[in-house]
């Protein structure tokens, strides 16, 4: 850790601190220590050469720590950017991922071929991808459920910041939170990973992050399953149905949309060029 003393410049406890951790990680010390000092990139190459206070290296020292033991720097900065937004997180929702904005693009696109009716973001945790859309498609009413109430007071403070009476959050286990009403568009980013992936192990990143909101049962198919049983009845004539899910698990989830009578059934990759969202289409005439 780089204690350093009370006489270190700002320069000097940056560069501590990539040296121990490897420059790789630049970007996120540097961030750790504008939360620290105040200072945005630009005000620490600035003001490198200031003595840094008792109080802040004590306050970097401790994130620092964190940082090393593995938790995300976006808990440790408490906000992670998502569609050009700069979303609040805590340990109680799953840290919206780069990858995922393809499953937004995705589902503006489907928009726009769906038939009028409001759209719905399953297991919305920051509320990240319902609050995407509601700026993408004001025309649409969005809602978003989920059935942790932690992870909907992240959302709604979101939703306070970034759309406000735009996205209507609702608790509930995916599109029971809906009850009878159908939908034009449903998404979701739901858990897909093995339950026994050793990345959910205790050593690893993923630990610090709400283990309900990433595995999945033994395949971590287990909520791609439900929500495509329940979606048929929950959609719209010639609705649309999109969902986030592992690179290895498109052919499991289309056999399954077309066991459950969808058509128009298909897969898009991300820019890493993996299999990542399948979307599919209830016909106009069920």
């Amino acid at each position: 850790m780089p204690e350093g003393n009370a006489a270190q410049t700002i320069g000097e406890v940056l560069g501590v601190a990539v040296a121990q951790s490897g420059h790789g990680q630049r970007l996120d010390l540097e961030l750790l220590l504008g939360l620290a000092t105040g200072l945005n990139r630009a005000g620490l190459l600035r003001e490198s050469k200031t003595q840094l206070s008792p109080a802040a290296h004590a306050q970097f020292n401790a994130l620092y720590a964190a940082y090393r033991g593995g938790r995300p720097v976006a808990q440790l900065l408490g906000e992670r950017e998502f569609w050009s937004l700069a979303l609040l997180v805590d340990e109680h929702v799953l840290i919206p991922r780069p990858e995922t904005e393809l499953l937004v693009e995705t589902a503006v696109e489907l928009a726009h071929l769906a038939p009028p009716g409001p759209l719905i973001d399953l297991g919305t945790g920051t509320g990240a991808i319902a609050i995407s859309l509601s700026r993408e498609l004001p025309e649409r009413t969005v809602f978003a459920s989920d059935d942790s109430h932690a992870a909907l007071r992240v959302a709604a403070r979101n939703v306070a910041r970034h759309a406000p009476a735009r996205v209507h959050l609702l608790a509930g286990r995916w599109l029971h939170a809906v009850g009878p009403a159908r939908c034009a568009l449903i998404v979701s980013n739901p858990p897909y990973v093995s339950a026994q992936d050793p990345a959910l192990q205790a050593t690893g990143a993923l630990r610090f992050e709400p283990h309900h909101a990433l595995a999945a049962g033994p395949e971590g198919l287990d909520a791609l399953t439900e929500i495509l049983a329940l979606a048929p009845a929950r959609l719209l004539p010639g609705g649309w149905l999109a969902l986030e899910h592992g690179a290895t698990q498109a052919l499991a989830v289309q056999q399954l949309m077309a066991s459950g009578g969808f058509r128009a059934i298909a897969t898009h990759r991300d820019l890493a060029g993996l299999e990542r969202v399948t979307c599919a289409q209830r016909p106009p005439d069920a």
